[in-house]
């Protein structure tokens, strides 16, 4: 795995960057197909996609960095470095939704309506991007051989556990690896291979894509094509999300932490029960 897609002299095409690109794209088609059934002008269309864009990217690297915060006050020059990873995509949904507020309202249309064209375009983002992410080796899961009642426990848990581990010797540790039936072995360079050197890690983030791409074929063949209140697809998507981080996080090693809790468990809960009431409100009020 190479974080580099394409280097010509100087210049070099980073597939985190390239991925996040060709989302952008399509998830702009897809915005015009589904505006233009509802008769949304197709240049509202797409100044939305670049408000929605920046407004996301700025809130996923604000998100991550505060998170993070000891360590990018000591390297202030790695503040603005997204090519090296670190976005947050909880980060990303609240600037995004940030962006689309703004946005509605000074060109005086419903933000409800932008949500929902943006919902499907955004998961299927994420399914993508996740690509960029194997190859940077980030968003990794923990070792495979890691037992299952860890796995499913907050993060304090599992590096006691792995502590543990790395004390026992050889002998022991090949013992683990012999029940092993799968994993990725991450490059050292990569954050995975620095983190776990030659262990094989579950593929957090390709868990994630396809759990992503299940989500944005619901959302695009069943919930889009439903006569639903503006904003059902939106809070819909944010919800299909946050199930999706729940389980996710489970696998991941390096998620951010907040008071020993991981900290998408909390605001994935947060948002559930937030759009749920919001879902039940508008729809109440549409009929």
């Amino acid at each position: 795995m190479n974080p580099i897609f394409l280097q010509l002299g100087p210049i070099k095409i980073y597939y985190y960057g390239l991925m996040y690109a060709i989302s952008f794209f399509i998830g702009i088609e897809l915005a015009k197909y589904r505006g233009k059934q509802k008769g949304i002008p197709v240049n509202i269309i797409e100044n939305y996609a670049f408000i929605a864009m920046l407004s996301g990217l700025l809130g996923g690297r604000l998100y991550y960095v505060a998170f993070n915060l000891p360590y990018y006050l000591s390297e202030p020059s790695q503040i603005f470095a997204v090519w090296n990873g670190g976005m947050a995509i909880h980060g990303g949904i609240i600037g995004g939704i940030i962006g689309t507020v703004i946005y509605s309202k000074i060109k005086k249309i419903n933000a409800f309506q932008m949500g929902d064209l943006a919902a499907p375009a955004l998961i299927l983002g994420q399914a993508l991007g996740r690509i960029g992410n194997l190859m940077n080796g980030e968003v990794h899961g923990v070792p495979t051989f890691t037992p299952w009642n860890i796995i499913f426990t907050i993060k304090p848990k599992f590096t006691e556990w792995f502590s543990y581990y790395n004390s026992l010797p050889i002998i022991e540790k090949m013992n683990f690896k012999e029940l092993v039936p799968f994993g990725l072995i991450f490059p050292n360079s990569s954050p995975a291979g620095q983190e776990f050197p030659n262990l094989p890690l579950h593929p957090a983030m390709m868990y994630e894509s396809l759990l992503n791409f299940i989500g944005f074929l619901f959302i695009w063949f069943v919930l889009s094509k439903k006569n639903y209140a503006n904003g059902t697809t939106w809070w819909s998507y944010v919800i299909i999300y946050s199930f999706i981080r729940i389980f996710i996080s489970f696998f991941r090693a390096e998620d951010l932490m907040m008071y020993g809790i991981r900290a998408p468990h909390f605001t994935s809960l947060l948002l559930i029960i937030i759009s749920s009431i919001i879902i039940v409100y508008i729809n109440r009020k549409n009929k």
